[in-house]
């Protein structure tokens, strides 16, 4: 699907994802901005894009939002924190904004989504973890996306939907909002700069994607791609550790903390403390992403610590 000339509504475009995407959708495309603003902000959404504020719970809402003259929708809104205090909560909501939207479409006749779903489909799988690996989450974030999926994937088999379907790695960068890692390092070290506490044993290693990287990647694999469900993950090839990423806070701060450790092998319940996508089906379509995990922290981090301080 050409990327230019389009009307695109992108869902959760107030956000951190979401509104990197809008920019680069808006200068060759007419853009949809929806949103509730509960965690992005008005002022991230490009001013040649189209804003609507938005419940996307309210399926009347909804269908009143998708309207035949769209090309496409990007699905991105969506509650995020892995650890969540009211899991259920998140799960029926990220539950409901997808089948709303999707039943939407279906009754606009609007056929091309993309859809952002999450590495933690996978809970604690072999490493690198390709497309094909079994779907075992071990929090309800994961599950909730597991499920958003599989509805995706019906859409898509039973009405002639063309999905995308992304499994992001930790995506980072400018306005990356509180309760990421980095923006957590920052923050603590703003109350306190002589200790960090670091959920824990710092050992945790993960895949880091800069947004930059990720959003192009987005573009590039619905240009690229037209089956009626593609699913691809997004992430680098190499992965950086908590302890590395907390020196790469502390070295742009000029601070030089003591650190502190919550213990255990993982920082929450649900949490996978060992994670690195396979990347070889992005790589055989033609893109790779610019920046390693390290290099993307050290930029990402450069960048919060001007957003934050």
């Amino acid at each position: 699907m050409d990327l230019s000339g389009r009307r695109l509504l992108v869902t959760g475009g107030a956000g951190f994802v979401g509104s990197h995407l809008a920019d680069r959708l808006v200068g060759a495309n007419e853009v949809v901005v929806a949103d509730d603003r509960s965690i992005g902000r008005a002022d991230w959404v490009p001013s040649a894009a189209e804003f609507v504020e938005i419940d996307l719970r309210d399926r009347s809402a909804v269908a009143d939002l998708i309207t035949d003259d769209l090309d496409a929708v990007f699905h991105l809104a969506a509650g995020k924190d892995v650890n969540d205090p009211n899991p259920r909560e998140q799960f029926e909501a990220n539950t409901t904004m997808t089948y709303n939207v999707l039943e939407a479409m279906a009754d606009a006749g609007v056929t091309n989504l993309a859809f952002t779903s999450s590495s933690t489909v996978y809970g604690e799988a072999e490493r690198p973890t390709p497309e094909t690996a079994a779907l075992e989450p071990i929090s309800v974030y994961g599950a909730s996306k597991v499920a958003e999926e599989s509805l995706c994937s019906v859409y898509a088999h039973s009405r002639e939907f063309t999905v995308w379907a992304f499994r992001f790695a930790n995506i980072v960068g400018r306005r990356l909002t509180p309760g990421q890692v980095m923006v957590d390092f920052i923050q603590k070290l703003q109350a306190d700069p002589s200790t960090l506490e670091i959920l824990g044993d710092g050992r945790q290693e993960k895949s880091y994607m800069h947004i930059d990287d990720c959003v192009d990647a987005m573009c590039y694999v619905v240009e690229q791609t037209d089956e009626p469900l593609n699913v691809y993950n997004l992430g680098t090839e190499s992965t950086t550790a908590v302890r590395t990423i907390a020196d790469i806070v502390a070295d742009a701060m000029d601070l030089d903390p003591d650190y502190v450790f919550t213990g255990g092998d993982r920082g929450w319940v649900g949490d996978v403390p060992k994670m690195r996508l396979a990347i070889e089906r992005l790589v055989d379509l033609g893109w790779e992403p610019e920046l390693s995990s390290t290099e993307a922290v050290e930029r990402a981090t450069g960048e919060l610590v001007r957003q934050y301080t």
